[in-house]
């Protein structure tokens, strides 16, 4: 019998443990499902007889070697500041370690001694980053591969809520954490590279330089900028692209209402506000407009952001109650940026009928024999219920999958790695395929620009 230890069982471990559970009798595994919350961890491992829940403190350290001991590989789902205790300890116990998080800079200073040891640690292999690595350098190395030299990377992802559930005027429901949606764009400028110049975008801007995008049989989108695109040239290679751009997708017109709460200040994380317990909706948001002894908070807004009332932009502030005296924001000592979040929870969190969908574009720019040409490949993949989400999938399967090649050494390329080598990425893509999560290619001509008018 095999062990596989995943530790963390939040929204996107239940994908992976069904995943590993369909395999546990051909490939002759053990799962133990650790969590703090053991009801939690028992709720996704109820269902399979391979599948053990146990309680583990991450913080304890004793408990936490104890069970990385007993496994032969270890999964951690847990949020990614967490994940450098355990990689330490499966260092020193000898054990291959799968995450789907960012490679942080203590992660990576294993790199050394996690090669001296044989050992393989697989990180970001989730959906963004993971899938987008692999489905990007599939075709980055065909195009190479065929004596073409890359000009153009244009990369978005989004989680969206699906059609069958799009319920509100802003086409959105929270599909992850709530806090990275109302916090997105912040700490720093936008940087990318277009046509061979450097462009950057101030937060303050970002919900309006956008661009459209449409994905068949899912009509259009629109996509706002990452904050920094300019590290993936080394990751993919690309130092000499002339265009490299990464965003984040959204229905349209979901930015132009968004930017609402930026000009506001309400998405600001950066101090407290007074009195937030017992705070309505509606003085929360007169706390960021000019005082009037006549006018009334609906009207002084309007003025202030010059929303005309026929505007939809107006209805989709109605939408969420801004303006409500009897809601109250409940939270002590909070940002405006948490009690924005507070707010929109109320309307945006998923129902338990609704379904999440994952969206994909890439755009690759290329010349071969003297021709500029451009293929565009887009995923969509739509969740089944609340707990086999498309976020769930689309992050679980590609860490099982993974994490199984690992174990049976399919995949044998050592140290701290993401999954940008042909060994790693071609099997994953090919078994994502079978489970339905597929890339559309199409070839387009070429977006080029003038280069005159950079």
């Amino acid at each position: 019998m095999r062990n596989i230890l995943i530790i963390g069982a939040g929204k996107s471990t239940a994908q992976l443990i069904k995943y590993l559970a369909d395999k546990a009798s051909s490939e002759n595994l053990q799962l133990i499902i650790a969590d703090r919350d053991l009801a939690q961890a028992q709720a996704l491992a109820g269902n399979y007889d391979c599948a053990n829940a146990i309680t583990l403190d991450i913080y304890n350290v004793e408990d936490r070697k104890e069970q990385i001991t007993k496994a032969d590989i270890v999964i951690s789902m847990l949020p990614a500041r967490l994940h450098i205790d355990v990689a330490r300890d499966c260092l020193a116990l000898s054990k291959n370690l799968v995450t789907a998080s960012y490679i942080s800079d203590a992660m990576k200073e294993l790199d050394d001694e996690v090669k001296k040891k044989g050992l393989v640690f697989m990180n970001e292999v989730g959906l963004d980053p993971g899938i987008d690595h692999m489905s990007a350098m599939r075709v980055i190395d065909r195009v190479r591969d065929a004596g073409g030299k890359m000009l153009l990377f244009e990369s978005f992802c989004g989680g969206l809520v699906a059609p069958e559930s799009d319920t509100n005027l802003w086409n959105y429901k929270f599909t992850w954490n709530p806090r990275n949606v109302v916090l997105a764009g912040q700490g720093g400028a936008a940087e990318f590279i277009q046509e061979g110049t450097y462009k950057y975008i101030p937060y303050q801007r970002l919900f309006r330089r956008t661009e459209f995008l449409d994905v068949e049989g899912y009509g259009r989108f629109e996509a706002y900028a990452n904050r920094n695109s300019l590290k993936y040239r080394s990751i993919y290679g690309l130092e000499d692209i002339l265009t490299l751009y990464r965003g984040t997708m959204r229905r349209v017109g979901f930015s132009r209402a968004w930017n609402l709460f930026v000009q506001l200040g309400m998405t600001d994380d950066s101090y407290t506000l007074q009195n937030t317990e017992a705070m309505s909706y509606r003085e929360f948001t007169n706390l960021f407009l000019p005082y009037s002894p006549t006018d009334s908070v609906q009207l002084k807004l309007r003025h202030m952001l010059k929303i005309d009332q026929d505007d939809l932009l107006w209805d989709k502030l109605l939408e969420l109650d801004l303006f409500d005296d009897t809601k109250k924001i409940g939270l002590k000592n909070a940002t405006p940026a948490q009690c924005l979040q507070r707010i929109l929870e109320d309307q945006w969190t998923l129902a338990e009928t609704d379904k999440d969908m994952i969206v994909m574009y890439h755009k690759f720019g290329y010349e071969i024999n003297g021709k500029k040409k451009q293929i565009d490949a887009t995923m969509v993949s739509v969740g089944a219920n609340q707990t086999y989400t498309a976020m769930a999938k689309t992050v679980g399967l590609p860490v099982g999958i993974a994490a199984l090649k690992i174990l049976n050494k399919e995949i044998t390329t050592l140290g701290v790695q993401l999954p940008i080598r042909r060994e790693v990425y071609n099997p994953i893509l090919e078994e994502l395929e079978e489970n339905g999560i597929i890339f559309k290619e199409y070839e387009v001509p070429y977006l080029g620009y003038n280069p005159h008018h950079q």
